[in-house]
């Protein structure tokens, strides 16, 4: 009897260890799946609704936490040491990393985002993939608009995450409400169109995607203006739809969103200006009031440099290539001068000095930055090109990684093309698969 009632004992006490144990496991999943599900990766979110009534102009300056000094510092520095006119193989990317680690560590939003980028281009290894979904995620948490469009572009792309195509959509939108010009851009001109096709991407709310790019373009981001020229090149209803012809007005300030474009980098913009001025496709329906083929071959230059390279602005655009009828500035021809002239102006220093090797040749050395010839000098007039105007710095642009695909933007240095690679995430091939009706949210259209 003593023994059959010890193994019942044993065996209650198994049975209780096992509850326990069991509990105990449960209780370490349930707390896990919590934490995974309060990761800003998996933040709750709206579906992308393409057809909203309503959208509010948020400016992302005044969402993002500050910078602290020393961190901007280490931020200029990475910059200058990543200059995209340099060859990839002469650039320090170890000192680049190190400094952008540094100012990151700061909290300086912008360097966490290009860190992030650093690692998924292996430039400091073993960190990659995992730990840069955790710096976005930091971003994130610091109420970086900029950092909800990434999380975006990382789930259409299947970066540290798995492909989602919903939550990818939904997190631009999030991005877009919160200020991110980008997301304004891209969103904006997917939703430009005058009918909707969700298979292949685009949909028709053109009131909605004209208040995203005109949001877009006010703080900066070039790429919105060849879309918001097209939707605000004509005449429309309260509906988005044409309303009548289009006339000299519309067209003039279709030019004047193109030219701003081209100001804030668009390389597509200044190459449809130059074909605009050099050889439009329907002369009857040109938007330039008269041809001009020495406009046209300075937009051509310009594309040119901008193409190369997406991190060029052109602030002092309308002085070095107007729009008609302000007359052309001369231009010796060398391409070079006309990028450098436009890319904007220093301040002159107070006293210039002359070198040793002026003095001892018995005259004041001055440089031909600033050797302004007079407009009375007819025999000159024609060599004056631009010396007034010096090379100025580049705005600050974002840094994406190489291939993932994202274009240059404003605030960070570096980038390509976002919107193929949206699309087009891994390979052409994907961009033929269409996307799901199932993946958006969708509402009857508002006028």
């Amino acid at each position: 009897m003593r023994l059959p009632l010890l193994r019942k004992i044993a065996y209650g006490l198994l049975t209780v260890v096992f509850l326990v144990c069991s509990f105990n496991a449960l209780s370490i999943v349930r707390d896990q799946y919590k934490a995974t599900q309060a990761l800003p990766r998996n933040e709750k979110l709206l579906l992308f609704n393409p057809h909203r009534s309503s959208f509010t102009c948020q400016i992302e300056t005044t969402k993002v936490p500050p910078i602290d000094a020393q961190a901007e510092l280490w931020f200029q520095e990475a910059k200058s040491l990543d200059d995209p006119d340099a060859w990839e193989e002469d650039r320090d990317y170890k000192k680049i990393v190190h400094l952008t680690r540094q100012a990151a560590e700061r909290h300086h939003w912008k360097a966490i985002l290009n860190l992030a980028s650093l690692y998924l281009e292996n430039r400091d290894p073993p960190y990659g993939e995992s730990e840069a979904l955790l710096l976005v995620e930091q971003a994130m948490r610091l109420g970086v608009p900029a950092a909800y469009d990434r999380m975006g572009t990382f789930y259409m792309n299947g970066t540290g995450v798995s492909r989602d195509v919903t939550k990818a959509h939904a997190f631009w939108q999030k991005a877009a409400e919160l200020g991110n010009p980008q997301a304004m851009a891209y969103l904006g001109d997917m939703i430009s169109a005058t009918w909707d096709s969700p298979n292949d991407g685009f949909w028709a709310n053109i009131p909605i995607a004209t208040k995203m790019l005109d949001c877009a373009l006010l703080q900066g981001y070039g790429p919105a203006a060849l879309t918001l020229a097209r939707l605000r090149g004509s005449p429309r209803a309260t509906d988005g739809k044409i309303s009548g012809e289009q006339t000299s007005e519309d067209k003039a300030l279709a030019l004047l969103i193109l030219q701003k474009g081209v100001k804030f980098g668009c390389n597509d913009c200044a190459r449809r200006l130059s074909v605009q001025f050099g050889n439009p496709h329907d002369l009857a329906d040109m938007l330039v009031p008269h041809l001009d083929q020495a406009r046209s071959e300075r937009y051509a230059v310009l594309h040119d440099a901008l193409d190369l390279n997406p991190l060029l602005r052109f602030p002092n655009l309308d002085k070095v290539l107007p729009l008609p009828p302000a007359p052309l500035l001369p231009w010796n021809g060398d391409k070079q001068t006309l990028i450098d002239a436009a890319k904007g102006v220093t301040n002159r220093p107070s006293e210039l000095k002359s070198s040793a090797a002026s003095q001892r040749q018995g005259r004041y050395y001055l440089d031909v930055a600033y050797d302004l010839i007079t407009s009375e000098d007819k025999a000159r007039g024609t060599e004056a090109s631009f010396a007034e105007n010096q090379p100025g710095e580049a705005f600050d642009l974002q840094r994406y990684p190489q291939r993932m695909g994202s274009r240059a933007v404003s605030s960070f240095w570096r980038g390509s093309d976002r919107h193929v690679a949206r699309l087009c995430p891994t390979t052409a091939a994907l961009c033929k698969n269409p996307i799901p009706d199932s993946h958006f949210a969708h509402h009857k259209e508002q006028s």
